[in-house]
């Protein structure tokens, strides 16, 4: 899965300040306020008035403004009622309460109804410049804020990533069918085959894609201090924690955690993540209140799960509450039918991103990359395009320009072993050959009768056939 999908992180700025004038809509009944707050604020702004609360949601819909300065008490609809009604056509829009004397009970209502501010008359007109400065100043920060959210979640859309092959296929109906839902999900694949651009994708097509998903590299972080980042710790409790810190689950609450590379977590916080998982709850270190938190857990790894299980490195227990849905990414050369669209894909985008023109292949450069293993992934073949768009002329990619390992081709080697250590074939490959020849060989031995194929092998009919499917073998000659 194409990592460079993955947005920048571009620290939001805030518009110039001379781009254009900020609209105010000033909402009064009175005729003589309307006009002395035009007269006062009109070389800083662009005003609209409006006289009465439904005047000034027509206003807002057809201008957009961005603030209202909007009068409480008003006949008909008043400010309240006009401000809760502001805020649901716009979430984003400042709106700055103006209030008598005697209804600052009223006002502090409107603050916790979403209103920005509010000023009580009479007031100082550098003090409602002050307000209506930060409100427009604050208002553009947050609508930048919102784009910039709104933009990360088309890039994980799954139309952006790219596989047309049947097993991707079937896993974006996977990822479509339970990134709704609340359900844990255990990613599994090799190294640089995209494991964090699903968890993405799962994320910001659920209902918590409003909150930014929170990743936890478990490889990265040393198991001393693995805990106090999930869980946090308090002030004292151990040597060098001067104050509390709270952890990632807390900040996650009612978003996703993605912890990646799950495998390599500590058998001891296991058990403290496998509480979470069960009760929704957890205490800090050095702790003695338990902490609720609403977290959806995405977990991933390029481990074989069972053999940990087995040599007692995983608890069972985590591993299958982790693996409520499972989705296993193939390797690239489980995939080449998706190598064309890739090539094309990442031409494109690096092309883009390093402000170069972009570049075709030549058709023997493309069949060459089709018999390469990528033992590297989808992340190999992304650094590849990007080495060769900055280091190689224009004109279509030849191929001598590819890097030795790809010229040469396969390496055609004697035996299993010898593909399996020069690279050429991966070990699970090498297993999986071998045990297809020895089923093979006694089925064609006993006239393919599966039990005396099982009694020859030492197993049962049932575990035949389980394996007979994995492997891909005809039932019959």
């Amino acid at each position: 899965m194409p990592s460079s999908l993955e947005p920048e992180k571009v620290a939001p700025q805030l518009p110039p300040e001379t781009a254009r004038r900020r609209r105010v809509l000033i909402v009064d009944d009175e005729p003589g306020i309307r006009e002395s707050l035009r007269l006062t604020l009109r070389d800083e702004y662009d005003l609209m008035l409006a006289e009465s609360g439904e005047e000034a949601l027509r206003a807002a819909q057809s201008s957009r403004p961005d603030v209202v300065l909007l009068d409480i008490v008003m006949p008909g609809m008043d400010g309240l009622a006009a401000l809760e009604r502001l805020k649901a056509f716009d979430p984003c829009l400042p709106v700055i309460m103006v209030t008598a004397t005697k209804t600052i009970k009223t006002a502090v209502t409107a603050i916790k109804l979403g209103a920005y501010d509010y000023i009580q008359k009479p007031f100082e007109i550098e003090d409602l410049r002050i307000i209506l400065n930060n409100a427009t100043r604050s208002a553009a920060l947050e609508r930048e804020v919102e784009e910039l959210r709104a933009e990360v979640g088309r890039r994980y859309q799954l139309g952006n990533i790219i596989g047309r092959s049947e097993r991707m296929q079937e896993i974006f109906k996977t990822v479509a069918m339970v990134a709704p839902l609340k359900t844990t999900v255990l990613i599994t694949g090799e190294s640089g085959t995209g494991k964090d651009l699903i968890a993405r994708a799962i994320h910001y097509q659920s209902p918590r894609s409003g909150r930014p998903m929170t990743l936890i590299n478990c490889a990265a972080i040393p198991a001393t201090l693995l805990e106090s980042e999930l869980f946090g710790h308090e002030k004292g409790s151990f040597t060098g924690a001067d104050s509390r810190k709270l952890g990632q689950f807390e900040l996650a609450n009612q978003s996703t955690i993605f912890l990646d590379e799950i495998g390599e977590m500590q058998p001891a916080i296991q058990a403290k993540l496998l509480r979470v998982i069960e009760t929704g709850e957890f205490m800090r270190v050095g702790g003695t209140k338990s902490i609720s938190v609403d977290v959806r857990i995405i977990a991933a790894t390029n481990r074989d799960m069972e053999s940990a299980i087995r040599d007692g490195s995983f608890r069972p227990d985590l591993y299958y509450r982790l693996n409520v849905v499972s989705l296993h990414l193939p390797p690239m050369r489980e995939r080449r039918e998706d190598l064309p669209l890739l090539i094309k894909h990442f031409s494109a985008t690096k092309a883009a991103e390093l402000g170069i023109a972009e570049r075709s292949f030549a058709g023997e450069t493309i069949d060459l990359m089709m018999r390469y293993r990528w033992p590297g992934n989808v992340r190999e073949l992304e650094n590849l395009i990007e080495r060769l768009l900055v280091l190689s002329d224009f004109g279509p990619v030849k191929p001598e320009e590819l890097p030795e390992a790809l010229r040469r081709g396969p390496v055609r080697a004697e035996n299993t072993r010898e593909q399996v250590l020069q690279g050429v074939k991966s070990l699970p490959d090498a297993v999986d050959d071998f045990e297809r020849d020895i089923i093979q060989g006694a089925l064609e031995q006993v006239d393919f009768n599966q039990t005396r194929a099982a009694d020859l092998l030492g197993t049962t009919r049932r575990i035949l056939k389980y394996r007979m499917d994995k492997l891909g073998i005809s039932d019959s000659r």
